[in-house]
């Protein structure tokens, strides 16, 4: 079995590493936080930490990042401590963060030759990634999914493989820039029940029974109506999928207006300091449109 290493240990990848880690994976783990790979592999079997991403990529044949942006994966692959520093060949480096094709595409020119390289981004929040069922959906050679879907298949339940290198991300930035837009939809919709003096008990589910039926009202009309933004997926994590959905939307010559608007409410949102807080917490931003906050008594004239 090959021992595998896993970069980043935040709210996902902590949760993904250890259903690895339970499934009887050996793993050698590091993160940039100091000190907290170290404690994380304390507490499970066959895991052990290093200081270093060079110091995985020797120990290991199989690496896995899942780290915040291309930044983090472009420096955590480069450098005199990097990834690519280890040299070899063989190895297979999959990257399950959310960069961006372009960035993923950088990363896989940057890798030394006789790697190989997955871009395979995930959908489904912190509750998925510790019960394993989220979305894979992965870019690059049919071999290497191939090699890598009995690790895909511990950590979710739909695995895909969605086309060549970049298409796992540009995928996943399709899926999450209609999420964002979704969710911002909700917030809309119960803001505007509110303040006509609907029933929102009733209208959640009316709408969950109908044609308005989405999973972020399932997930987030609760939520946004205690104000309770414990945070699945971080607001400012939200915003910079949509940004780079955009992004590349822009370089196909397609418009996402939808996606624009909700990249504009979700940046209002974080200057209302909600950035580290739950992107249910968008209704923030529509609350500071309409002067009015769920839970208000209707006005009347």
């Amino acid at each position: 079995m090959d021992r595998i290493g896993f970069l980043g240990l935040g709210i996902m990848g902590s949760r993904m590493a250890a259903n690895l880690a339970a499934a009887g994976h050996p793993l050698t783990v590091w993160t940039r936080t100091e000190g907290k790979a170290q404690a994380w592999a304390a507490e499970r079997e066959g895991a052990d930490a290093v200081a270093t991403p060079a110091e995985v990529a020797a120990a290991c044949d199989v690496l896995i990042t899942m780290l915040v942006d291309g930044d983090q994966v472009a420096g955590v692959v480069g450098g005199p401590d990097g990834l690519a520093s280890a040299g070899g060949s063989g190895k297979l480096l999959v990257d399950m963060s959310t960069i961006g094709p372009a960035a993923a595409r950088e990363v896989a020119a940057a890798l030394p030759a006789g790697w190989s390289f997955l871009d395979a981004p995930v959908t489904g929040s912190s509750p998925r990634a510790e019960d394993g069922t989220l979305t894979i959906m992965a870019g690059g050679a049919a071999v290497d999914v191939a090699r890598a879907r009995p690790l895909f298949e511990v950590m979710g339940t739909l695995v895909l493989h969605v086309g060549g290198t970049g298409q796992g991300q540009m995928v996943k930035l399709i899926n999450n820039a209609t999420a964002a837009v979704n969710a911002g939809t909700v917030a809309q919709a119960l803001l505007v029940g509110a303040a006509t003096g609907v029933d929102l008990d009733a209208l959640v589910q009316v709408m969950g029974a109908g044609s308005g039926a989405s999973l972020m009202l399932d997930l987030k009309a609760a939520p946004m109506r205690a104000h309770a933004y414990d945070t699945l997926f971080k607001l400012e994590h939200m915003l910079k999928d949509v940004r780079l959905c955009l992004e590349e939307a822009d370089r196909a010559g397609v418009p996402f207006p939808a996606a624009a608007a909700t990249r504009d409410a979700l940046v209002a949102a974080r200057g209302r300091g909600h950035g580290d807080d739950d992107f249910a917490a968008i209704l923030e931003a529509y609350e500071g449109l309409a002067g009015r906050r769920l839970g208000e008594a209707r006005r009347t004239t």
